[in-house]
């Protein structure tokens, strides 16, 4: 019996390719150095899957970047403004197109379906000349066989990758990028065929996006696709692999009608309804790789249950063509478990990293090929058990207080225009007042401070001494800059969510569970294993700290529940929407004492709330009731001038924004600037929005410093639809990443430009 990975992490079991990245990015290295590094994790990927006995190994699943910006090299579509003039895409474009660089910004980076994953959104439009212009696809699957590794190259399927697209600047937003597809296919063609010429047996085409509600035309276009590519695949086995969700009635029979494939990919795991399509019809003779091992959680295999599952299958599609498969690409879960160095057993027992997971697909092929291997078989089911009956995992207290929030949907007892009317009597702020997201830039110095303190090398007195010292700069800095409302820049968190996690209950916490954001960016997820309560205050003590070296305004910052829920790897024996209701209670907990310490303003960060919203539109609803419920229910305790913040980026809002309206928050900042400010024509299409809002007015991604000018002409575009008095002046998102060379010239800017149109509104009276 077979065993398949649709994808693996890059980055490294330590993050080796996010250090080499970020050492060739500031020059310290060659690109030499960076392409031995990857080489290197490249073979020890495919050795490990190829000694765990997996047959279809993946190639070209490595990225520098994104696996959709590896796309768009291989099809030469590059925006004119990067300068590139035809040739091998190298690194210099490459990374530009990602990241931007000193005179052009970065393309627009979006999350990758509902996941903490980004990409890069392809600009294009009728004039775009493609060409072949990266071969990476056919030179790593020629690198792994060198290595005696015959893979199955992986590409991002022609289809999946325009309507992934964005019309590019200046073309019409009705422009179909699907009529692209007769452009494209001919470079598609011309990579087939030099895999084949190479000796690929397998391709593998993601087409995730056959989970998407599609209108007919759209499924249409998979079919128009493969029809065309089925002459140049003759020869191949041809994959396609869907991921993420259930496929509708309509998807399912696009999929398995479409010509010259011979395996469908499935995911079992968040797809389960797929399995009565397959029963009631699969193709004779055709393969089926079935994800029942989940590529998105860190909870180890059920092996009896997906064994179970898999013997289903078994008697549906025959026992020579039922491929055992992860449910999607790797890239989601963290890299091993052997790394792990502080979790104790028990937690340890009831968890598998992705290295694990490539052994738990095996061990399933195996035992459906009538060769299991009893004792792991054994020993999950006994981790399995004690999971159920751990007391670790259940609090009565908590559930009784989650159970007791229903019958109510926790509203502030004023509207908004009358708190704002209070807050300003008590913050008395300019018009267009000024304001930064919340993080500061994390240096060198400061990550070694945090890292001494947590091996026990500093005292808590020296760790205590240097965080304010931190935050004293922070807080002059902005003063210096003549910002309005103050953040103390986080010295003492390095993740937003780890930090929150580290002092819940129901959390536990990983060394080395690192998983990819997007580029070099990393982050931990923390590991929600049992109910959650907050046992003392978490921020009140630096935020107190803070206030007390200005008299300006303060941010309390907080991390919303729904935003701790889908950025760590959360329980699956509960539904999620429980466990965000007891997040929100712990939170509340937390608004309320910093209130009581004098911090007028308080941000309850909730990036991750679109994130979250299903794939399938019928599902909308009810999750964005809880979600959005979770929120309020964190500040519905607070007096009306106590201001309350949320912040959100990366996401399309403009779909969801009634949803954002109904959360009540006093002030929203949200990413507007790298997705060419598309937030603002919400509001041109006539949304009232009567709350605060600070669209963001440059790309903190990217270590571009926009000018004075081009920030007021952001301003004035967003002045053109949102009245004066509700309007804030702020970058996408948190300074964390950048360096002070590129924050302090940029704050400065962004505050001029405040300044200058501040005067011309006044004048203007």
């Amino acid at each position: 019996m077979a065993s398949h990975i649709v994808g693996y992490p890059r980055m490294g079991p330590k993050r080796e390719l996010k250090f080499a990245l970020e050492s060739f990015w500031d020059q310290k290295s060659s690109a030499e150095d960076l392409q031995k590094v990857a080489a290197g994790l490249r073979s020890s990927i495919w050795k490990q899957m190829a000694d765990a006995g997996i047959k279809y190994i993946p190639s070209n699943t490595f990225s520098y970047y994104d696996q959709v910006l590896d796309a768009t090299a291989m099809l030469g579509a590059v925006p004119p403004r990067y300068g590139w003039n035809g040739g091998e895409i190298g690194f210099d474009t490459y990374f530009s197109m990602a990241r931007g660089n000193a005179s052009v910004p970065a393309m627009e980076m979006t999350k990758w379906f509902d996941t903490n994953y980004h990409f890069i959104v392809p600009e294009l439009g009728p004039d775009v000349k493609f060409s072949y212009a990266s071969h990476k696809a056919v030179d790593e699957y020629k690198e792994a066989k060198a290595l005696g590794v015959n893979t199955v190259p992986v590409l991002i399927g022609p289809v999946s990758y325009l309507l992934l697209s964005k019309p590019a600047k200046g073309v019409e937003k009705s422009f179909s990028l699907l009529s692209l597809l007769p452009k494209i296919l001919p470079i598609y063609k011309e990579v087939i065929s030099e895999l084949k010429a190479a000796g690929a047996s397998w391709i593998q085409f993601d087409e995730p996006t056959l989970v998407l509600d599609l209108e007919a035309h759209q499924l249409q276009a998979f079919g128009a696709a493969y029809a065309d590519l089925e002459s140049t695949l003759s020869g191949l086995n041809v994959l396609v692999e869907t991921y993420f969700a259930d496929l509708t009635s309509d998807a399912y029979k696009t999929l398995i009608e479409l010509k010259g494939v011979t395996a469908y990919g499935v995911d079992l795991i968040r797809g389960t309804k797929t399995i009565d399509l397959i029963k009631s019809n699969f193709p004779k003779g055709k393969f089926l790789f079935a994800g029942v091992v989940d590529g998105r959680n860190i909870w180890a295999n059920d092996l009896a249950s997906s064994l179970s599952t898999l013997q289903a299958l078994e008697a549906v599609v025959g026992k020579e063509n039922l491929v055992v498969s992860t449910s999607c690409s790797l890239l989601h879960t963290a890299v091993d478990l052997v790394n792990e160095t502080k979790l104790d057993d028990e937690i340890k027992s009831w968890l598998a990293f992705a290295a694990q997971k490539v052994v738990e697909v095996n061990a399933l092929a195996k035992a459906l090929a009538g060769q299991t291997d009893e004792a792991f078989f054994a020993s999950n089911a006994a981790a399995q058990a004690s999971r159920k009956s751990s007391p670790r995992v259940n609090n009565e207290a908590v559930q009784k207080a989650a159970a007791a929030l229903k019958g109510s949907d926790h509203r502030r007892a004023t509207n908004v225009s009358a708190r704002l009317d209070a807050q300003q009597k008590k913050l008395n702020l300019p018009i267009l007042p000024t304001t930064t997201i919340g993080s500061f830039p994390q240096t060198l110095e400061l990550r070694r401070v945090r890292r001494e303190f947590k091996a026990n090398k500093i005292s808590e007195n020296d760790y205590v001494k240097a965080i304010k010292e931190e935050i004293k700069k922070v807080v002059d800095l902005q003063e210096e800059l003549d910002i309005d409302v103050l953040v103390h820049g986080e010295p003492e968190r390095n993740d937003m969510v780890e930090y929150f996690g580290e002092q819940l209950s129901g959390f536990a916490f990983t060394v080395n569970g690192w998983v990819q954001s997007y580029g070099s960016r990393c982050v931990k997820p923390p590991i929600i294993y049992g109910d959650v309560s907050r046992p003392k205050p978490m921020t009140v003590f630096w935020s107190s700290t803070a206030q007390s070296m200005t008299k300006r305004p303060m941010k309390g910052m907080l991390t919303g529940p729904v935003t701790i829920l889908n950025w760590s790897f959360v329980r699956n024996d509960q539904p999620r929407f429980e466990t965000c209701y007891q997040i929100a209670l712990a939170i509340k907990d937390e608004v309320e004492d910093l209130e009581k310490a004098g911090i007028n303003v308080i941000q309850i960060d909730e990036a991750a709330l679109r994130e979250g919203l299903p794939l399938r539109k019928s599902e909308h609803a009810f999750y964005l009731k809880w979600a959005v419920h979770s929120f309020r229910i964190t500040n519905v305790g607070v007096k009306d001038t106590t201001q309350i913040h949320t912040h959100m980026c990366y996401s399309n809002f403009n779909d969801i924004i009634h949803s954002i309206i109904d959360m009540d928050a006093d002030v929203i900042t949200i990413e507007n600037s790298r997705s060419d400010e598309k937030l603002l024509s919400v509001f041109r299409e006539g949304v009232k929005y009567g709350a605060g809002i600070g669209p963001g007015v440059y790309d903190i991604h990217s270590p571009r410093i926009p000018s004075t000018e081009e920030i007021a002409d952001r301003i004035n575009k967003m002045l053109a639809v949102l009245e004066s008095n509700i309007l804030w002046v702020n970058p996408d998102c948190g300074l964390k990443t950048r360096k002070y060379a590129e924050v302090k010239p940029a704050l400065n800017n962004m505050v001029a430009a405040a300044k200058q149109l501040r005067t011309q509104l006044g004048s203007a009276k």
